[in-house]
């Protein structure tokens, strides 16, 4: 008999869009941003500006893939034919490697730029808690990026960190947020361990004396808020205060976060996760209208 499949408690649901209140036919211009991250890639259509469609699943074995899979993935929901883009920008961990791109830009930029559209130009710190990294940005009214400060040495703190725990607790990642409350007694102290492989062996030491599930989740929802908060303030907070990336999604995270901050945290109508695609897209529509789109 052959084995059950194992769950695979940190898969996150995969998600495409088309706004059916636009017509992509009148507009001028259509161009693409495709934000391929670690974990994450997202491709994101604009017309004229607008958010057309988009397309988020997970990052595959290779960055162009992932790019070519993410694009057709947003198309899928639309008639339209990649040949009518007129303008492409790669973003993210393998944004070189996006092979249909007119040019690529870091995602510090993309991310500013796409946080000013998704949640408004009230906007002035972005979070950006990736797969492997987080970034801290403050931005201007406009979206550009007047500061910046970036940790990428260890998944801790980061979605992949998650992933890992999803998996060893057996929680759906999409449940974690709400499940790292369900405990009893007084909130746990963070989990001690800053990288990935630590944190994971003191979470079975834990487990092992009993915690539920649940504890040991919010002590490392504690810990990753704690980690990101150390990043936050050394760059500096200034309202408004908006998140980008699937962390955001978390609860278990951000609001122990925003409590530490003494901030609300901005909402938004978009997913998170496509705020470097879409000031990609926007960065493409901006080189379109100064002339500089290869086809229009």
């Amino acid at each position: 008999m052959a084995d059950e499949k194992k769950n695979e408690f940190w898969r996150w649901t995969e998600t495409n869009w088309k706004n059916p209140d636009l017509d992509w036919r009148q507009a001028r211009y259509i161009t693409v941003g495709i934000d391929v991250g670690s974990v994450s890639t997202q491709a994101v259509i604009m017309a004229d500006g607008l958010i057309y469609a988009y397309g988020n699943l997970r990052t595959g074995w290779d960055s162009p893939n992932s790019a070519r899979n993410a694009l057709r993935f947003a198309l899928e929901t639309t008639d339209m034919a990649e040949e009518r883009m007129d303008y492409c920008i790669g973003t993210g961990y393998g944004r070189v490697n996006v092979p249909f791109a007119d040019r690529c830009l870091t995602e510090i930029a993309c991310h500013a730029r796409g946080a000013n559209l998704i949640y408004g130009p009230q906007v002035r710190t972005v979070l950006d808690v990736g797969g492997q990294d987080i970034k801290s940005i403050q931005c201007d009214e406009k979206g550009r990026v007047t500061n910046f400060l970036m940790n990428d040495k260890c998944a801790a703190g980061t979605g992949r960190g998650m992933e890992v725990f999803a998996d060893l607790l057996e929680v759906s990642i999409n449940e974690v947020g709400d499940k790292s409350f369900q405990y009893e007694g007084q909130e746990p102290e963070a989990v001690s361990s800053i990288c990935v492989v630590y944190a994971k062996s003191e979470a079975i030491g834990l487990l092992r004396k009993g915690w539920s599930p649940g504890k040991v989740l919010a002590a490392y929802c504690r810990s990753m808020a704690d980690r990101i908060y150390s990043l936050v303030e050394r760059v500096g907070v200034k309202p408004e205060f908006a998140v980008t990336g699937g962390m955001a999604k978390n609860r278990g995270v951000m609001d122990r976060l925003m409590a530490r901050i003494g901030l609300e945290r901005l909402q938004t109508r978009w997913d998170p996760q496509i705020a470097g695609a879409v000031g990609a897209a926007l960065f493409g529509y901006a080189r379109c209208k100064k002339g500089k789109g290869h086809k229009k």
